[in-house]
């Protein structure tokens, strides 16, 4: 198959991937995270697609009994799921496996992880905006960034432009490009709201599919952040990421699975009140919100102002902790994932964090709750980024 034959090609709502029917670069989601055991038939061959690429991305190259083994898939059914899978170009035969025993040596298969590549683009600074090609396994093969413009129109023309420059760049078939915004994202990658650009109701999604000809998919960067958590840092089924930097969000995954809210919006925690003994001013106008201790500029400010640091992050370390209780409480998560400047959030804010965890949740239940850092760096919304495509293309994460 041709590189652009794979490229043009979309998951169906089973995850089973076939040609687009709307339009050029049409892109349809994958149903699901994590595919894990049979369904029913009528839904079968899409889903045990996806498990076998599921199964493979996470265990590495296998000879179809191991696939049959892992899966509790007929070796039948495994044998005629991998010629497909390598007739679309997904798959490749990795030769035969060492071994001592008579008989034939098996044939190894395993994703074409040289085969193909993923663009992925982080949005969510201030100055710059990131870019990069990524491979399967969400390692960085090249790096690009762009300023950001202050026109609301000049920065679109930014973005696609960064975009196109890594697809040429990929030097192999891209499955896709993910992006991680900053603001408030529907489900069809449509920017209701990001006041730092400018942008509200941007097709974004739309925009850079039309002028790349390739599937698109767009989350805001801290959902894209907890899936790379997720998928690459080894986070668990029901976790939430903060992320800390110019403003505060989250991403929040329950289940194994993420959460939008009714209105996209869930996880938009840097403007809930935490201050109710008053606190600085926001710059959205109310005093004591959340973002207005714990933001980098902020936060930066205070330090900067302050005789004694650790009082400082201590103090936003509690705010933190005041917001996330409730989260915890209803939601009962196991985990809080702190992605930001690590020389801030290490240390003395995470610990009084946790020790407001505890003071404001069912110690029998919740004070095992582990808050952490990501072990990711900057990179962490470029390979979330990678995960949605993953997801999207193939129904792995």
């Amino acid at each position: 198959m041709s590189a652009p034959d794979l490229q043009r090609r979309t998951p169906s709502s089973g995850g089973e991937l076939r040609p687009e029917t709307s339009g050029a670069g049409a892109f349809v989601r994958a149903r699901a995270h994590r595919a894990g055991a049979k369904v029913l038939p009528e839904h079968a061959r899409g889903h045990n697609r996806s498990l076998v690429l599921q199964t493979l991305f996470h265990g590495g190259a296998m000879s179809r009994a191991d696939l049959a083994r892992e899966t509790g898939l007929t070796r039948v059914t495994i044998s005629d799921l991998v010629a497909g899978l390598i007739a679309d170009g997904l798959l490749a035969e990795k030769g035969v496996r060492e071994s001592s025993r008579p008989g034939k040596p098996a044939i190894l298969v395993d994703l074409d992880r040289d085969g193909h590549r993923i663009v992925g683009l982080d949005l969510s600074g201030s100055d710059t905006f990131l870019g990069a090609v990524l491979t399967l396994d969400g390692d960085l093969v090249a790096r690009a960034e762009v300023p950001v413009p202050a026109d609301a129109a000049q920065a679109l023309a930014a973005v696609i432009g960064l975009a196109r420059d890594l697809v040429d760049d990929a030097h192999a078939p891209v499955l896709g490009v993910g992006v991680g915004a900053p603001g408030v994202v529907d489900a069809d990658g449509v920017i209701l709201t990001a006041p730092n650009f400018g942008w509200d109701g941007l097709d974004l999604e739309g925009e850079l599919r039309a002028a790349l000809d390739l599937p698109v998919l767009v989350a805001n960067d801290a959902n894209a952040a907890v899936l790379a958590e997720y998928t690459f840092g080894g986070a668990r089924d029901d976790v939430l990421l903060v992320r800390v930097g110019r403003g505060v969000g989250s991403g929040l995954l329950a289940g194994g699975q993420p959460m939008r809210g009714a209105r996209f919006a869930a996880g938009e925690i840097g403007h809930v009140t935490v201050g109710t003994d008053g606190g600085p001013r926001c710059a959205c106008g109310k005093i004591g919100c959340l973002e207005a201790w714990l933001a980098v500029p902020a936060l930066s400010a205070r330090i900067a102002a302050a005789d004694d640091e650790t009082s400082v992050l201590r103090d936003a370390g509690e705010r933190l902790g005041i917001a996330l209780a409730p989260i915890v409480g209803v939601l009962d998560l196991s985990e809080i994932v702190l992605s930001g400047p690590r020389e801030l959030l290490d240390g003395a804010l995470a610990a009084q964090t946790v020790e407001t965890l505890r003071a404001r949740t069912l110690a029998q239940f919740h004070d095992g709750v582990r808050v952490r850092m990501t072990e990711q760096g900057q990179d962490i919304v470029l390979r979330g980024a990678a995960v949605m495509v993953l997801s999207g293309q193939l129904g792995v994460s």
